[in-house]
């Protein structure tokens, strides 16, 4: 992996080795790397391209750690609706930021039942969440906020959606993941089905 500018001088060197499992993400990645960007703003480049946190590594990809650029800022919002498993510490790091005193996380998990089976519209749930995030951080003054949505079957005690939000104080800290998780609830096109000893049923909710 190659490192630029403040992480090169924080590492001591240009370019470094990670060791990951197979089907890695860049989250991953990213969340092994917490030492040394230390609350740090950072993004990946996969082959020469800013790349989100769900996109899968290969051990042949150039990777590369970009901190701040000069007369720009890392995008502070992320959203993410996927089959796979939530992470909240990948999360969390895609939030952490030296300007914020204070991060928050929420877990929704399954609960009660044998498992949630959800249904989403991606593609517009991505976009309706994306706005919701940028509405939520401007209103409350966030310094970063993410939010990743589980599609497909969420076994008990799982997260199905996660939201960070970080805040150089933690009262607009709180209020904004709590305004985002409830905009997300109300506002996105995703549906669930409670699923509980083989019955089960959607679960009723309110037009957007």
């Amino acid at each position: 992996m190659k490192l630029f500018a403040m992480l090169r001088e924080r590492a001591g060197a240009s370019e470094l080795t990670l060791d990951l499992p197979e089907g890695a993400s860049v989250g991953d990645a990213l969340a092994s790397l917490s030492e040394l960007t230390g609350g740090m703003p950072v993004v990946m480049a996969v082959n020469r391209e800013y790349a989100d946190a769900d996109v899968r590594l290969s051990q042949s990809d150039e990777l590369a750690l970009v901190p701040p650029v000069s007369g720009g800022e890392v995008v502070l919002v992320h959203v993410r609706v996927t089959a796979d498993p939530l992470s909240v510490d990948a999360l969390a790091a895609v939030v952490r930021n030296p300007a914020a005193g204070a991060v928050v996380i929420f877990e929704g998990v399954t609960r009660e039942v044998e498992a949630l089976e959800y249904e989403a519209y991606a593609e517009m749930a991505e976009e309706k969440i994306a706005a919701i995030l940028a509405d939520v951080k401007t209103e409350h003054g966030l310094t970063a906020v993410a939010a990743e949505h589980r599609v497909g079957l969420v076994p008990l005690s799982q997260p199905s959606v996660v939201v960070a939000a970080s805040a150089p104080h933690r009262e607009a800290a709180f209020a904004g993941a709590r305004a985002a998780i409830d905009r997300i609830k109300a506002e996105a096109p995703i549906w669930k089905k409670e699923i509980d000893g083989g019955a089960g049923g959607w679960v009723e909710g309110t037009l957007p």
